[in-house]
């Protein structure tokens, strides 16, 4: 029998071992990111080639990590909206966290990320840190808009700024006209060929180079064969795409996880036109609960969304570490020039 205070960390080998499952969420319940579907797919296809993926096992809490230059840090990648300790029923957080102390005394310093600030016993695994340090950071915002239920499309549009209710209006009128709307949600050809127009979409964007290629088209295959996929093309009246993006909707949460759009199509706006028709569909057909438009204060999300989320990220220090020892030093250095600043 363990002890509820026993902390170990356990190397991952492809997916999650079976073992897990009592810590993880159902992938359809709201909590997408805190669950198997989501760290398999991480695992098969963004799991950086000199990173080692481990499990912190702290009593009766789990902490997905991985290991990168001989330090720890939360298993999150640039594709991921939230990152949390999953703690299985009943447990106690306080315990947990001792239990993880034992795992970082005599390491480097440990960041955790990608965190909601009120993340549920976030403060009681904190709390229950011994002989460490625990510094919060500003980590990305997070804009997302609550759904009144029963509003409609209609309702949605009328709480949006003037200007985007203007452009919608004009857009929607024209793409009528001019364009094809296609929206996928089942494995099979019309998928493959959303992918396809995703990619190339992609290509003619203003956005980098990926640093996963294979993991968008991994992914958008594992949600649709779990139900949670809406993937949308806009193409223009000969079938070449204008713009593409795909959304999981899990327990009424609907997240959109990328979007892009043919910059030498810009001038008719063909992304605003498909976010349009994606939320409206959303809305009407699958009666979304909530939209959450992922990582970043990008302008345009504030016209599609009310309420801006923090997330955070926590550094976890051994003072007696000489790494530990630099980091509170710049953490000091960084307080000090806050304070000059204010």
């Amino acid at each position: 029998m363990r002890s509820v205070t026993e902390a170990e960390l356990i190397p991952v080998r492809g997916a999650l071992p079976g073992w897990c499952d009592r810590f993880l969420a159902p992938a359809d319940g709201g909590d997408l990111f805190a669950s198997r579907l989501w760290y398999d797919a991480i695992l098969a296809h963004a799991c950086p080639a000199d990173a080692e993926p481990l499990l912190a096992r702290c009593g009766e809490a789990l902490l997905p990590l991985l290991r990168q230059g001989g330090q720890l840090r939360a298993m999150v990648t640039p594709y991921s909206l939230e990152w949390r300790p999953l703690p299985a029923a009943g447990a106690n957080l306080r315990v947990a966290g001792r239990a993880l102390s034992q795992l970082l005394r005599r390491r480097p310093p440990t960041r955790l990320d990608a965190m909601a600030a009120d993340a549920p016993g976030l403060d009681d695994l904190l709390a229950g840190l011994q002989g460490l340090t625990a510094a919060r950071y500003r980590h990305f915002g997070n804009w997302r808009q609550a759904l009144t239920p029963g509003a409609g499309w209609a309702g949605y549009l009328a709480g949006r700024p003037p200007i985007l209710q203007s452009t919608v209006a004009r857009k929607l009128a024209r793409a009528a006209r001019d364009a094809r709307f296609s929206l996928v949600s089942t494995a099979g050809p019309d998928l493959e060929d959303a992918i396809t127009a995703y990619e190339i979409v992609r290509a003619r964007s203003w956005k980098p180079c990926e640093p996963f290629p294979d993991f968008d088209a991994a992914w958008v295959r594992r949600a649709a064969a779990a139900g949670l996929l809406r993937m949308g093309v806009l193409r223009d009246a000969q079938g070449e795409p204008l713009a593409a993006q795909h959304w999981v909707l899990s327990g009424g949460h609907a997240a959109l996880l990328k979007l892009a759009h043919d910059e030498a199509a810009r001038a008719a706006s063909p992304g605003t036109v498909l976010t349009a028709m994606m939320i409206r569909h959303l809305i009407e057909d699958d009666h979304a609960t909530m939209l959450d438009f992922g990582r970043g204060d990008d302008a345009y999300k504030q016209l599609w969304a009310s309420e801006r989320r923090q997330r955070i990220g926590v550094v976890l220090t051994d003072p007696w570490h000489p790494a530990g020892m630099l980091e509170l030093g710049r953490q000091a250095a960084a307080w000090a020039r806050d304070r000059v600043r204010a």
